[in-house]
Formats: C-alpha cells, structure tokens, sequence
C-alpha cells in the first residue's frame, strides 16, 4: 500500500498515538513472556524424561528433523505472515517456543541448576536494559543492526568450523561475540518494533501480527543470549 499520498489522522504522534505504541508494545513483552515460559517447562519436562531425550536425541531422524522445522518456521513465519491469519502467526509462534524448549533441554544435564537460574537473571537484567535503551533512545541503530547481522552471519559461519576444530579458545571467543551481538541485537529489534507500531495506518489484524513478530524476534535474542552467557558463566556437572 502507497502512504505517500494519504494525509495522517489528525493525532498521530499525540496521545492516540503513544497509547496505541503502548498497547503493541506491551502485546510484545506478554507473548515473549510466554513463550519464555512455555520453553522452561517443555525443556525441564523434557530434561527430567529418558524416554523423551531418548527419543529426541537418541533418534538420528528425529535429532535432525527438529532444528530443521525450527529453522523453516523462522524463515515461513515472517514471509508469509502478510498471508496468515494473527491467530495462526502466534499459534506458529507459541508452538515454535516448544520445539526450542525441547531442543535446549540438555542444559539441564550439563550445566547446574544455580548456574542456569542464575545466567537466566543475568540475561533478563541486561535483556532489559538493552530493551529499554532501544525503546527510549533518540539515536537511529538502523547501520548498528545492520551490521550485526552481518556479524550474525558471521558467527554462525563460526560455529559451524568449530564442530569440526572443537577449540575451546574458539568457543570462548565466539561465546563472547554472540553475548555482544545478542545484546546489540536486543536494542535494535526493540527500536524496530516500536518504529513499526508507530505507523497510524496499523490495522488491528496486523498490529497484532506484529505484536508477534516483534515477541518473536525478542525471544530469539532473549534465548540466544542466555545460551551464550551460559557457556561463559554456566558452571558444569
């Protein structure tokens, strides 16, 4: 649809506006905020279950299967969210959070469970922080995300050559690459969304779709982040 000709409701950029702003930006952290949820428990039920990490990871098909529907879900989502009703994006969303959930559930065999509670109030104090800086600051961090995406694609490429050289000095650095490119990544997403709530034009169908988005968005760095301070701060079995 072409804005550049539409002339802008009377109270955009008024309270209307800061009240509408609010209301997608608070769908955003409620659904996040679920679906964090929804991961700690599919991953501790998972966790305390041998037949279900049996099943999970001492299936090939199944072992391989699943970071692949998760990989397809976070590529179909946002393309065909314009297609898809708000209702199926955060059902596709909230059923997404399970598979990570079940995927990240060997933590629990590796790591102690201080170590996790703790890393996790780490990453929800500087996940917050990061947030809040995106929201309110003036400053444009479109060149910042762009480069960390970059970056972003860069770690994976490193991640990759790692499982095969299994250095530990490479992952100590990528551990701390991803912990600052998560942490940028916090920022830049929030301002997006925020700028993206902002359009007066938003209809209620794709508000709330973009409520999800941006919930979904968050809750990848929010997990990307804890698992990355976890390799740096996670104490071992």
């Amino acid at each position: 649809m072409n804005y550049n000709n539409q002339t802008p409701p009377p109270y955009y950029g008024s309270q209307a506006s800061v009240t509408r702003t609010n209301s997608i930006m608070k769908r955003v952290y409620v659904r996040m905020f679920i679906a964090l949820l929804i991961s700690a428990f599919v991953s501790l039920g998972v966790a305390s279950s041998p037949a279900a990490l049996q099943f999970i990871f001492g299936n090939k098909i199944v072992f391989w299967l699943l970071p692949l529907a998760m990989l397809g879900m976070a590529i179909y989502i946002p393309v065909r969210m314009s297609r898809l009703s708000s209702t199926t994006v955060l059902t596709l969303f909230l059923v997404y959070s399970a598979m990570m959930g079940a995927w990240i559930a060997p933590i629990f065999l590796v790591y102690r469970v201080g170590s996790i509670a703790y890393t996790f109030f780490i990453t929800a104090g500087v996940f917050g922080a990061m947030s809040v800086y995106g929201y309110f600051t003036k400053s444009d961090l479109s060149r910042i995300g762009s480069f960390l995406i970059m970056a972003l694609f860069g770690l994976i490429i490193a991640v990759i050559v790692n499982i095969f050289l299994a250095s530990s000095t490479l992952e100590w650095i990528i551990s701390l690459a991803g912990v600052a490119i998560f942490i940028g990544l916090t920022a830049w997403d929030t301002q997006q969304v925020k700028q993206l709530a902002n359009d007066p034009y938003l209809s209620g169908a794709t508000a709330d779709k973009l409520a999800t988005m941006g919930a979904f968005n968050l809750y990848l760095d929010f997990i990307n982040l804890f698992l990355f301070l976890l390799r740096i701060f996670g104490g071992r079995d």
